[in-house]
């Protein structure tokens, strides 16, 4: 069983890498799009594009990196979480299956950590 949680996080930890470096590729190049390519619909156009400074572009850069490392950690956490409440409640039921409902409330408890972890993340992008 050691081996399976373990094997679990480090997929989802790998997962969780790979999702974060390509939030923070589509951030650097949406961030650099938006200082080069000229406006391409005509609702664009009729309003005046907004210039960053590099400062601006690279606190929104730092902005999306941190949207993407509090999602990242929380689901992170919430994977290990979940693979010990999980694997805890599955022998709990086992033995005495009136457990389902309580063990079911504690998988969901330790599920809400990465929801918490994308509410940070909502809150930060909403401050760029």
């Amino acid at each position: 069983m050691k081996r399976f949680i373990t094997l679990s996080s480090v997929a989802v930890f790998s997962t969780v890498i790979v999702i974060l470096l390509i939030n923070l590729a589509a951030a650097v190049t949406n961030v650099r799009g938006q200082q080069h390519e000229p406006a391409q619909t005509e609702a664009v156009a009729a309003q005046p594009a907004r210039e960053l400074s590099a400062e601006q572009a690279r606190v929104i850069g730092w902005g999306f990196a941190a949207a993407a490392f509090s999602t990242g950690i929380g689901c992170l956490g919430a994977g290990v979480a979940v693979a010990y409440v999980g694997a805890a409640a599955l022998g709990a039921i086992s033995e005495k299956p009136e457990l389902t409902a309580r063990a079911l409330i504690y998988v969901g408890l330790a599920e809400g950590i990465a929801i918490y972890g994308l509410i940070i993340a909502i809150m930060i992008l909403t401050r760029i």
